[in-house]
Order: structure tokens, then C-alpha cells, then sequence
């Protein structure tokens, strides 16, 4: 289904970003690994044995369920 055009004059990514701002979300653009990147599995791999059966592997974990749960409002 076609949406009508608004008279707002903002483009459709503009109207977008307004209505994220008016619900307290800020853009953020950040440079991230790449997991098709060579060695990236290796080093992933690497970094969680660093945390296996650490006091900080299950403040990562935790830190990781409360932040999939955020939108939810189940945290």
C-alpha cells in the first residue's frame, strides 16, 4: 500500500529520524568488525575463551540479554 506524500516537506528518511529523536533515540554511526572479515571467527573465538568461566563472562552475558530485552521492556 502507497502511503500519501506529506506536507511536512521532510523526506521520507528526514520524517524517519525526527520521529526517533521524539522518542529519545540519537543516531549513532560506528565502524564495526566485520564477521566475513579473514580471521574474524579466530578471533572472536579467541576473545570468548579470554572470558570462559570468568566473574566477567556472565557480566557480558548479561550485559548482552538485558540489551536484547531493552525494546522489549522486559529488562
Amino acid at each position: 500500500m502507497v502511503r500519501p506524500a506529506s506536507d511536512d516537506g521532510l523526506d521520507k528518511f528526514r520524517r524517519y529520524r525526527a520521529a526517533r529523536k521524539a522518542n529519545g533515540m540519537k543516531l549513532l554511526r560506528v565502524w564495526v568488525p566485520d564477521p566475513a572479515a579473514p580471521g574474524f571467527r579466530e578471533e572472536a573465538l579467541r576473545q570468548a575463551n579470554l572470558l570462559r568461566g570468568r566473574p566477567e563472562e556472565g557480566e557480558a552475558l548479561d550485559f548482552i540479554e538485558a540489551a536484547a530485552d531493552w525494546d522489549s521492556g522486559e529488562a
